[in-house]
C-alpha cells in the first residue's frame, strides 16, 4: 500500500515536470503583432510624445528645448485659454442637456408602427452623415440678418435683424443648437435600440395595472434604458468638449473671442502660430478634462448598470 502510494507522487512529479517543460505556443502572439505595432506606433508613441513635448519650447522649425512647468504656468496667466475653456464648458452645458433629452421623445416617436416613419427616421438621420463643413456653411446663411431664421420671426410678429454670428450673447448658442441638430438622429438611434429591447412584458403589466403613460416612462422605459444613457451621456460630453469644425467655419473663435472653444485654441497656436510645445500642454488639459468627466459620467450612471 506504502509502495502504491509513492509510485503515484512520482508519476505526479513527472507530469508537473512535464507541464514546465511544455513550450509556449507564440502562433497568437504573432498573428497579433501587427495590430500591437499599430497601436503602439499611433497612439501609445505620440501619446508618449506629447507628454514630453508639453514640457518643451517646440516651434517645428528649431529643436524641441525643455523648459519643465513653464508651458503650464503661462497657461495658468493665458486670459485666453481661461476664455476658450469657459467657452467649451458653455458647449457643453448648452448640447448635453438637449442631445440627452430631445433624442429620447424622438425615439419613442419613430418607435411606433406609422405608415411612412422609415422615411422618418432616414431623414432625421441625414445631418448625421452629412459633412460638418457643408452643414455649417448652409447654417452660416441661416443666421444671416436677411436669413431664413430672421425671415420666419418676422412672419411670426417678431422683429429680429439679429446677426447672430456676429452678436456674443447669441452666437455661442447659435452654434451649440447647429451641433444638437447635427446630432440628434444619432443620438435618437441609439434611444431607438435601447427602446427596443425593453420588455414588453413589463410594459404590459404596467398598463393592466393601469399605470398613465407618463408611469411607464418613468418607472419602465428608464430605468431599462440607463445603459443607453450611460453611453449618450459619456459620447456627448466628448462631443462638446471637443468642439472645432462648426465654430472654425462659422466664426473662427469670434467675435472677441466669444465662440472660442479649446480645441480652436489649440488648433491656432499649433498650426498658425506653430507654438507646439504650449499648444500640446493645452492638449494634455483637454485630455485630463475629458477623462475627468467621462469618470464622472460613468460614476452618475453607476457604470451603465441598468436598475432592476
Amino acid at each position: 500500500m506504502q509502495f502504491s502510494r509513492i509510485e503515484t507522487f512520482k508519476e505526479k512529479k513527472v507530469r508537473i515536470k512535464r507541464t514546465k517543460r511544455k513550450k509556449i505556443n507564440l502562433v497568437p502572439y504573432i498573428f497579433l503583432l501587427p495590430a500591437i505595432v499599430l497601436i503602439f506606433t499611433f497612439e501609445y508613441l505620440p501619446t508618449l510624445n506629447a507628454f514630453y513635448y508639453s514640457f518643451t519650447e517646440y516651434h517645428v522649425f528649431a529643436p524641441a528645448e525643455w523648459i519643465g512647468l513653464e508651458n503650464y504656468r503661462m497657461m495658468m496667466e493665458d486670459d485666453k485659454f481661461w476664455k476658450s475653456l469657459g467657452n467649451s464648458f458653455q458647449y457643453f452645458l448648452i448640447t448635453v442637456p438637449i442631445i440627452t433629452i430631445v433624442p429620447l421623445f424622438l425615439a419613442m416617436l419613430v418607435n411606433r408602427k406609422i405608415k411612412g416613419i422609415n422615411l422618418f427616421r432616414v431623414l432625421y438621420y441625414l445631418p448625421v452623415i452629412t459633412s460638418m463643413v457643408a452643414v455649417a456653411i448652409l447654417w452660416k446663411f441661416l443666421y444671416h440678418p436677411t436669413g431664413l431664421i430672421n425671415a420666419f420671426l418676422n412672419f411670426i410678429g417678431i422683429e429680429s435683424e439679429i446677426n447672430w454670428l456676429l452678436n456674443t450673447k447669441t452666437a455661442l448658442p447659435a452654434i451649440s443648437i447647429l451641433e444638437s441638430w447635427k446630432a440628434m438622429g444619432f443620438y435618437m438611434l441609439i434611444y431607438l435600440a435601447g427602446l427596443q429591447m425593453v420588455s414588453k412584458e413589463l410594459i404590459e403589466a404596467a398598463k393592466i395595472d393601469g399605470a398613465t403613460k407618463a408611469r411607464i416612462i418613468w418607472h419602465v422605459y428608464l430605468p431599462q434604458l440607463r445603459p443607453v444613457f450611460a453611453v449618450t451621456l459619456v459620447m456627448s460630453t466628448i462631443g462638446s468638449i471637443q468642439m472645432f469644425t462648426s465654430v472654425y467655419i462659422m466664426t473662427g473663435g469670434g467675435p472677441l473671442d466669444s465662440t472660442m472653444s479649446l480645441p480652436l485654441y489649440i488648433y491656432q497656436k499649433a498650426f498658425e502660430e506653430l507654438d507646439m510645445g504650449y499648444a500640446t500642454a493645452m492638449g494634455i488639459v483637454l485630455w485630463v478634462i475629458l477623462m475627468i468627466l467621462t469618470i464622472i459620467n460613468y460614476k452618475i450612471s453607476r457604470g451603465g448598470q441598468s436598475v432592476q
